[in-house]
Order: structure tokens, then sequence, then C-alpha cells
């Protein structure tokens, strides 16, 4: 499977709660980079991107949005991230888009890799082709 809803581990008591993440804590990677997304315009739509190396782990710290998650092969799931108890993973070579945000959504994006231009694949239909040559040839 190259991505999965994650229930993160929540630390706290009367006096407030806190999620931290580091590898094999709350995120199944080191980190490298994060940052997060913000004061989004009603029907934008971010990320429409895949990635050569970058895995991802998105949490909706406030409101929601909607991510759309395609393998390249025909498969698309979309996802509702709309708890920040709960994480995305996205692994390496999925196409994702981030949309439907919620007035006061932020999205919190934790990456294995720095960021690098080049890894990046922002044409839908030649990240298809990299998929179909992958996919012939290891049948």
């Amino acid at each position: 499977m190259n991505y999965k809803l994650i229930n993160l581990k929540v630390f706290g008591d009367e006096r407030g709660h806190l999620i931290s993440f580091q590898k094999d804590n709350n995120c199944p990677f080191d980190i490298k980079r994060s940052f997060y997304i913000f004061d989004t315009k009603p029907g934008v739509v971010r990320g429409s991107h895949a990635n050569k190396h970058s895995q991802f782990l998105l949490i909706a710290i406030n409101g929601s949005c909607k991510i759309k998650i395609d393998n390249g092969s025909g498969k698309i799931e979309n996802i509702i991230l709309n708890d920040p108890h709960k994480a995305l993973w996205i692994d390496k070579m999925i196409w994702k888009e981030m949309y439907d945000f919620s007035y006061n959504a932020i999205l919190l994006v934790l990456t294995n890799t720095l960021y690098d231009e080049n890894e990046y694949i922002r044409n839908y239909e030649e990240y298809k082709n990299i998929i179909q040559g992958d996919n012939e040839r290891t049948n």
C-alpha cells in the first residue's frame, strides 16, 4: 500500500494535549523538512504533483481538507483530513492534490527529504507515462 491513515499518539492531561513527531513515533520516516499550508482560497487546488523520492505525512491541525491520491494506474482515492489526531502518510511516486480547504484550515506537511525541485513531477501525463513504464518493466 502506498498510503495509509495513521492514528497519532497523543500525550496530555488536564492541562492540555501534545502530539510529537519523530521517526517511528507518529512518523514512519526521519523528518528532513516541514511546512504548513494555510489561508487557502476557496476552489484552489494545492499539490498537483508526484515526487520521485519524498514521502509525506499530512495532518490537518485545524479545519479540514480533502486529499486526492492517484497511483497512476487507475486507482484514485479521496481522503478527508479533519482530525488533528490522524495523519495521512503518502509514499513516493504518488500523485497528490489537496483541495476543498475549510475556512481557517491549516495543513501541516512533514517530508523525509529536503526540497529539490528536480524530484517533482508536475505534469500528470508525464507521471502516468513513468508509472506505466515502471509497471511494464515489472510485469
